[in-house]
C-alpha cells in the first residue's frame, strides 16, 4: 500500500519578541542577534497516512490539532521537518475559508474550486451536484455574507467533495452543521473511503472518530502522546479531560488481550464485575431479551462524603450502547468510610443484537468523572449476545414489533 501523508519531525514556532522595536531591528540588522524567543506549538511530529487509510486527530483545546492540519495543507509554514502529500488534496479546515462575504454562493464554489486545482469547465460540469448536495436553494446565487454557518458549511463541503479526492482532509468545521447534514456528509465520506480516498479527520466526536478511522493520534501539548486503535485512544483521552492532582492513567492488556485504560485517585475502586444470569451463574454469553444482573464490587480506600456508580455498555466498536449511573437513579451513597465494601446488582434485560460487547464502569461523586474520578475501568467485563430465540433482525438493539397488515 502506497502512502499518502508523509509527516516527518515536523515543527511550529512562533517568535515571541521582548521589546516592541525587536523586530523592525532584527529586520533593519539581519546579522544583529536574535531578538525573540521560539514559543513552539508543535514538536517533532511524525506519521505516516498510507493510501485508503483514515486516520483520527484528536486532543484537547490548545494541543497543536488545527496548526498541523494547516501545516499539512500548506497554508502555513512549518519551522522544522517535512510533509509530503501525493494525490489530489480536498480540505475543509475552518468555516467558510477562503469565502468571500460579499461574493455569491456559486461565485465562491467557482473560485475554491479553482482554487483546489480544478478547471473552470470541471466546476461548471459538476455545478448541479454541489448545488443539490448543499441544498441551499436559491441562496446559491446570494452573497455568502447573508447565509447562516450552517449554510456555510454545506457550501464548503459540497465544493470541497464535489469530485472525489485522493486525500480529504477535514477539520471541526462539519461539527457546525445540523444533525441532517452531519448524517449526509458523514456517508459521503465513507462512500470515498470505500473507494479509496484517504482521510485525515479532526474531531471531539468519539462516535465519528471509532466508526471511521482505523487509526487515532492524540496529541498534548504540541506533540504525539499516543497512537494506536481509534477505541485506546479515545478511551486514553476521556481519561486525561479528568486528569489532576495525584490522579493515574494507565493502560494495561486483559486477559482478552485488549488494552484496557484504568484511571482515577483511588479513593474507591472497583474489586470486580461480571454477569450473571438468573439461575445465579456467572456468564460470558447472554441470550437475546435475557434478564441479566451486571455485579459490581466496591471497596471504600479512603473517607468519602459521596460516591455515585455508573456504567457504559459498548458494542465492538466502542461505540456507547447505553449508560447512566446511580446519581440519575437518585441512588447516590453518603459518608462512606475507609474499609468499606459495597455490592451493586443492576439487573436489566438485554435488548442488543448478537454481536459482542464491554462494560465501562466508573466510580466519582457526581454525575460525571470531570470533577472527582475515584476510578474509570473501560472493558470492566465483556460478553457476547447471541440469539436464540427471536426472529432474525439485524442491528444493535432488539425491539420486536408487532405488525398489522390490512389488504383490501
Amino acid at each position: 500500500m502506497s502512502t499518502s501523508i508523509q509527516v516527518s519531525n515536523v515543527s511550529k514556532g512562533y517568535k515571541r519578541y521582548t521589546g516592541r522595536w525587536d523586530r523592525l531591528i532584527e529586520w533593519v540588522v539581519p546579522n544583529s542577534r536574535n531578538r525573540h524567543n521560539l514559543k513552539w506549538v508543535l514538536k517533532d511530529i511524525h506519521f505516516t497516512v498510507k493510501a485508503g487509510e483514515a486516520l483520527g486527530i484528536i486532543g484537547m483545546n490548545g494541543a497543536g490539532k488545527s496548526t498541523l492540519l494547516k501545516i499539512i495543507t500548506g497554508t502555513a509554514q512549518q519551522t522544522t521537518g517535512q510533509v509530503q502529500i501525493y494525490g489530489k488534496v480536498a480540505a475543509l479546515l475552518e468555516l467558510g475559508m477562503g469565502f468571500h462575504p460579499d461574493f455569491t454562493g456559486r461565485q465562491n464554489a467557482i473560485m475554491s474550486g479553482q482554487l483546489m486545482g480544478y478547471s473552470l469547465d470541471e466546476i461548471m460540469g459538476c455545478m448541479k451536484d454541489i448545488e443539490s448536495f448543499a441544498e441551499i436553494g436559491t441562496a446559491i446565487d446570494e452573497p455568502v455574507r447573508t447565509y447562516s454557518s450552517g449554510m456555510q458549511v454545506r457550501l464548503a463541503f459540497s465544493v470541497a467533495t464535489a469530485i472525489r479526492p485522493d486525500v480529504l482532509i477535514v477539520d471541526e468545521a462539519l461539527s457546525v452543521g445540523d444533525a441532517y447534514f452531519q448524517h449526509k456528509s458523514f456517508a459521503r465520506i465513507r462512500e470515498f473511503r470505500e473507494k479509496g480516498t484517504t482521510l485525515l479527520l479532526v474531531s471531539h466526536d468519539k462516535a465519528a472518530i471509532q466508526s471511521i478511522c482505523d487509526r487515532a493520534i492524540l496529541l498534548n501539548e504540541g506533540t504525539v502522546l499516543k497512537e494506536g486503535k481509534p477505541e485506546e485512544i479515545m478511551d486514553y483521552y476521556n481519561a486525561l479531560l479528568a486528569k489532576k492532582g495525584n490522579i493515574t492513567v494507565r493502560q494495561v492488556l486483559n486477559e482478552e488481550g485488549k488494552v484496557q485504560t484504568i484511571s482515577g485517585t483511588g479513593e474507591a475502586e472497583i474489586d470486580s464485575a461480571y454477569l450473571m444470569n438468573c439461575r445465579n451463574e456467572k456468564i460470558k454469553v447472554v441470550g437475546v431479551g435475557e434478564k441479566i444482573t451486571l455485579c459490581v464490587e466496591v471497596k471504600i480506600n479512603l473517607d468519602i462524603p459521596q460516591l455515585v456508580m455508573g456504567y457504559m455498555i459498548k458494542d465492538v466498536h466502542g461505540q456507547t450502547i447505553y449508560g447512566t449511573n446511580t446519581y440519575h437513579k437518585e441512588l447516590p451513597l453518603k459518608n462512606l468510610c475507609k474499609g468499606e465494601t459495597i455490592k451493586y446488582n443492576i439487573t436489566f434485560v438485554a435488548t442488543m443484537g448478537p454481536g459482542n460487547y464491554s462494560i465501562t464502569l466508573a466510580l466519582t461523586d457526581e454525575d460525571t468523572h470531570l470533577n472527582n474520578n475515584y476510578q474509570w475501568k473501560d472493558l470492566a467485563t465483556i460478553f457476547s449476545v447471541v440469539n436464540l430465540l427471536y426472529t432474525q433482525f439485524v442491528g444493535c438493539n432488539w425491539m420486536e414489533p408487532t405488525i398489522h397488515i390490512d389488504r383490501n
